[in-house]
């Protein structure tokens, strides 16, 4: 590595540190209802949609709520997909999206997975892109926030049922959050030659004098939501490695930014709610105590003499951007569940490899998918104050409420289900032979290729390792299903918390109380997301990526 790589990744952390209590600060007040500048499009949502902004809703009601929002975004996108070549602004006459495609899709970006089994360019018209997945990328991202809102209600309200309204805190986060911060990076990333523009394809001759049809559209507006909302969907095919889509060193940084802004912010945020900034902090320190660890044996994986003798490989890596960068966006997009790449994943080092299938193993927590990423981590953090109060022998309390039996169970459940769709999904899909038909590599990078997809999919991240062959009907529909498991198999678990928790006394603190913001309980909560996800995975990350960095040492590549 050289100094400028170095430089690189501490521009990078620097202007993520300086970023998050700024943006930290200004979500809490909007959370808190302190900013109403956009008050006149907020009550207009309101009045168009029936919705009554004072009426408070209870764990169950908020889900009802949250599925019921989600049914009809998949709905509309499945819809509008299947009736494409019948509806404008289909330039180049795009047949319809064959069903099942339309299905994996709609599941996809509805689950904020993003998950593509297509080309856009060659599948899906303007309309399609902007009326079906740009929406529901914002759709989706707002959902993951509304949650989170409502399990920080759940944790601070005292003796009350309500958890505030789904209707006003999704408001909220698209009005005054998600939607002003995709205009400004949509211009940014526009100046920079990000395209955006309804003109046709273009056509031109190479130099061999054959002709090249150029894809174009309204691409900016959709990749600053895709990254900002942990989406991850490429307008191309190519995703962000599309020079159309990512054509210079600022829009590069520009998107790997937006891929962790406001994930990185909400832990800011959370300290705010909670009235103790410190322990937000804590969170960030621990998510980026976890990144920075992945990225560290990413480089020197991709960079060492020894795993890649002599030359560094550029192969399925941007020359553009050089490693580093292609690595700090493939540890960046993993953790944050956000699936955009600039580089081909299949073709890291098997331990670069394995660091970004590993990211997504612990549950996509480190920092995670807007909102999604918080209560993903809380999950952690109430598993951690229960273990820790069984060590001690007494009742484990945090932020004053006393975690039992019940929440617990949740706990568990929130966290094991998206586990073991993606062992139950890889592991029949490792003997059947429909599905060992899409492999585009044999041995451990094989094995690696099936679980990346299965737990890319479980874990609602997006990305995929490639090689593997997914416009299938047996992937389309298997992953669907697992988008689904993983996205409302962690949302509704921690729902029933949030509601169990929002009617429990908050108990003031006393000699006996176990701290959590300090040092002790960051090591802990380490601790227990590594061998949470070390437990679960550590056999099969074995079989793929670490056996196959073994016998590339030797000689042998797949």
């Amino acid at each position: 590595m050289k100094i400028t790589d170095f430089i690189q990744i501490g521009i990078y952390i620097a202007v993520l540190v300086f970023l998050t209590p700024l943006l930290g600060t200004y979500m809490a007040r909007v959370f808190e209802g302190r900013i109403r500048a956009g008050q006149w499009l907020e009550k207009s949502i309101y009045r168009v949609c029936g919705i009554d902004e004072n009426e408070e809703m209870d764990w169950l009601d908020y889900t009802k709520a949250v599925l019921f929002f989600n049914l009809l975004g998949f709905i509309f996108l499945f819809l509008v997909q299947i009736f494409q070549s019948y509806l404008p602004l289909n330039l180049y006459r795009l047949p319809n999206v064959p069903w099942d495609l339309a299905f994996n899709t709609a599941m996809s970006f509805m689950t904020n997975t993003n998950w593509q089994s297509y080309s856009g360019e060659t599948t899906l018209s303007y309309l399609t892109q902007m009326l079906g997945l740009t929406v529901q990328n914002f759709l989706s991202a707002a959902t993951g926030i509304a949650v989170f809102l409502a399990l920080v209600r759940g944790l601070t309200n005292r003796s009350v049922s309500a958890l505030g309204n789904f209707w006003v805190n999704t408001v909220h986060s698209l009005v005054y959050i998600l939607i002003p911060l995709s205009i400004i990076v949509a211009i940014l990333l526009a100046s920079q030659g990000v395209v955006q523009t309804f003109n046709p394809y273009k056509e031109i001759k190479s130099l061999q004098g054959e002709k090249i049809v150029l894809p174009l559209g309204p691409a900016a507006s959709q990749i600053a939501i895709k990254q900002l909302g942990t989406n991850g969907g490429g307008y191309f095919g190519a995703n962000s490695t599309h020079p159309f889509e990512n054509p210079t060193p600022l829009s590069n940084f520009l998107e790997m930014l937006s891929i962790l802004l406001i994930p990185a912010a909400l832990t800011y945020t959370y300290g705010v709610l909670i009235k103790n900034k410190k322990h937000g902090w804590l969170l960030f320190i621990v998510m980026m105590l976890l990144w920075g660890g992945g990225l560290a044996v990413s480089l020197w994986s991709e960079y060492s003499s020894a795993a890649v003798p002599l030359v560094t490989a550029l192969e399925g890596q941007e020359t553009r951007f050089g490693v580093t960068n292609s690595l700090i966006w493939a540890t960046a997009t993993t953790a944050a569940s956000n699936g955009s790449v600039n580089a081909m994943h299949s073709s890291l080092s098997p331990l670069a490899g394995g660091v970004a299938l590993f990211n997504m193993m612990l549950g996509e927590i480190v920092f995670g998918g807007v909102g999604a990423g918080m209560y993903g981590m809380l999950l952690f953090v109430l598993m951690t104050v229960f273990l820790a109060g069984l060590m001690v022998g007494r009742t484990p309390e945090y932020l004053g409420k006393k975690i039992e039996q019940n929440e617990i169970k949740m706990v568990i459940l929130a966290i094991l289900l998206p586990s073991v769709v993606v062992l139950i999904g890889a592991g029949f899909s490792c003997v059947l032979p429909v599905a060992l038909a899409s492999l585009g590599n044999k041995g451990p990078h094989g094995l690696s290729e099936i679980l990346y997809a299965f737990t890319s999919a479980a874990n609602n991240n997006g990305s995929a390792f490639a090689g593997l062959s997914t416009n299938t009907l047996y992937y389309i529909l298997l992953l669907g299903l697992a988008m689904l498991i993983g996205r409302f198999g962690v949302i509704i678990p921690c729902l029933v918390i949030a509601g169990s928790l929002a009617i429990k006394k908050i108990a003031p603190p006393s000699a006996g109380t176990f701290s959590t913001d300090n040092t002790l309980f960051a090591a802990l909560l380490v601790g227990v997301i590594m061998i949470v996800g070390a437990l679960t995975f550590f056999p099969s990350l074995c079989l793929g990526p670490i056996i196959e960095h073994l016998l590339m040492l030797k000689g042998h590549v797949f």
